[in-house]
């Protein structure tokens, strides 16, 4: 009985099998399939609040704020880059924190404070999104929203009497909105000379504290408590206007040295100077300038066929550092076809001098600046009386003052015009002119262009403070060819000098009158020195 019931199994799933694939082929190849309906397909606009919600349980900040920019290929970066940038912080945070943790030693009993692990895991943090801010000063801004769910592990152990505490650090997450600054731009790489932080809210975050093994943020009230704690500690630190300034650059490389006092010149006359004209005269004039300044130099009217001219001509240059600065001192032939020919130079280091000591100078022309050199054979001499008025350092404060406190005295206006923006005109090749009590300065021209930068600074020396005056500046095109039209007006501005001697320093951009949409960059500066 048992025999014919094993046959009769192993027969019927012989014979079964083969059925059954042959009665599916039959149904597969001649029944009727049923129509496929396609997906339906709708643009997200038309989804409504639940089913945009299903899809995306968290919308990304650059879909709720169309200012900031995805960054995708910042985040692929860093997860390319975390596990050398891991070990870098992990070396920063013992480097830091092992001071701390000095000053605790001997304290409480305790005697020795100690990472046992120092992870930040293998999970970077990443950036949800980007704006870059647009700002009058030179310096870049940026603003980011940082997420870092990350699997840290972090054990610190305290040793404590004869006990060992392990204090574990586990599920951390943060969530902040930070600012970093590169400024000030500088033409030395990295082109910045620090990195300044702040927070621009107070910071999310999340974490277990484990104590030998025990989760002591399962505590009733401990868990807010530490929150609140952590929030104001580091919103006392950080949050803006607070800052955290990283140093890259040295100091003393990219410091813009401040005016500290003014040089009066007075280029008395010069005696015996050299033949250059071929009729044995010369028309000489003499540039003045101070090492160590990018501005133009100053010159003395020309003197025409004479060999021992008088100027008697007076002028003022601003110092920066009277110990490293030098007066330069040359005299040109001018010539009305090609380039003027040199009578001679001499240098005078302001170190000679004493503030408010007037001192006069005979000097002989040489070549160059080799001061080792003899001077010329025709015994060539330039006299001139100096004054190093004001070598006094005064700190002029940024606060607004009323006209009754507004501080006395000489002073310097800085002008530096920026840039300028959607200039129009015939054609195209910008300039600005700089107009104040009559004297007239210019940039240069930047060709072909409706954005010029020129970046260039304009200094005029005062008596006294311009509380009650403008300053006009223009901007104009010049064709290269010639035409009837070789210069146009692209619009002009007159700016109101007391708010810069009230505050010290304006830097904004004006709206040109006459222009339709053009608009120029200037920074202006009052200093009494």
């Amino acid at each position: 009985m048992g025999f014919f019931e094993s046959f009769l199994g192993v027969f019927g799933f012989a014979i079964g099998i083969p059925l059954g694939l042959l009665l599916g082929f039959f149904l597969f190849v001649y029944s009727e399939s049923k129509q496929v309906k396609d997906p339906v397909v709708r643009p997200i606009s038309e989804l409504g609040p639940l089913a945009l919600q299903e899809l995306m349980p968290e919308i990304p900040l650059w879909v709720k704020t169309p200012d900031y920019e995805r960054v995708d290929w910042l985040n692929k970066f860093l997860f390319d880059m975390w596990p050398f940038l891991e070990k870098a912080i992990c070396g920063i945070i013992r480097t830091t924190a092992q001071p701390i943790f000095d000053e605790y030693i001997g304290k409480y009993q305790i005697k020795a404070i100690e990472f046992d692990q120092l992870s930040l895991g293998t999970l970077p943090p990443t950036i949800c999104g980007m704006k870059v801010l647009q700002t009058n000063e030179k310096e870049l801004v940026m603003e980011q929203v940082i997420k870092w769910a990350g699997n840290p592990n972090i054990v610190l152990t305290l040793h404590v009497l004869s006990m060992k505490i392990k204090v574990q650090l586990v599920d951390l997450q943060v969530f902040g909105t930070p600012r970093i600054s590169l400024r000030p731009l500088v033409s030395t790489l990295p082109c910045f000379a620090k990195i300044v932080v702040s927070l621009m809210e107070k910071p999310h975050v999340d974490f277990g504290l484990a104590i030998s093994g025990g989760d002591i943020m399962s505590i009733p009230g401990l868990y807010r408590f530490v929150q609140e704690t952590i929030k104001k500690q580091v919103a006392s630190l950080y949050l803006w206007p607070q800052i955290l300034e990283i140093p890259i650059l040295d100091e003393s490389t990219v410091a813009i040295k401040k005016p500290v006092g003014i040089l009066h010149v007075n280029v008395v006359r010069a005696v015996k100077l050299l033949k250059m004209d071929l009729l044995g005269t010369s028309d000489p004039y003499v540039k003045l300038s101070l090492t160590g300044d990018k501005l133009p130099a100053k010159k003395t009217t020309i003197k025409r066929r004479n060999l021992n001219p008088q100027w008697n001509e007076k002028f003022k240059i601003v110092v920066k550092d009277p110990q490293s600065q030098v007066l330069q001192l040359q005299v040109y032939d001018w010539d009305k076809v090609g380039a003027h020919d040199k009578l001679g130079m001499q240098l005078v280091p302001l170190k000679l001098l004493k503030p408010y000591e007037n001192k006069e100078f005979t000097l002989d022309l040489l070549k160059d600046t080799n001061v080792n050199e003899t001077p010329n054979k025709k015994e060539d001499s330039m006299k001139f009386g100096g004054s190093s008025e004001g070598y006094v350092r005064k700190d002029s404060g940024i606060d607004s003052v009323s006209d009754d406190e507004v501080q006395e005295g000489a002073g310097l206006l800085s002008v530096v015009v920026q840039e300028a923006d959607e200039v129009e005109g015939h054609h195209n090749n910008p300039f600005a002119v700089i107009t104040f009590r009559g004297e007239k300065k210019r940039t240069k021209m930047m060709k072909k262009t409706r954005q010029p930068r020129w970046n260039e600074e304009f200094q005029f020396m005062l008596e006294e403070p311009p509380l009650h005056e403008k300053i006009h500046i223009e901007v104009m095109s010049k064709r290269k060819n010639f035409s009837f039209l070789s210069k146009e007006s692209l619009g002009h501005v007159e700016i109101n000098l007391s708010d810069v001697v009230h505050n010290g320093r304006i830097n904004d951009k004006y709206h040109l009158i006459n222009s339709r949409n053009g608009v120029i960059h200037v920074e202006i500066k009052w200093k009494v020195v």
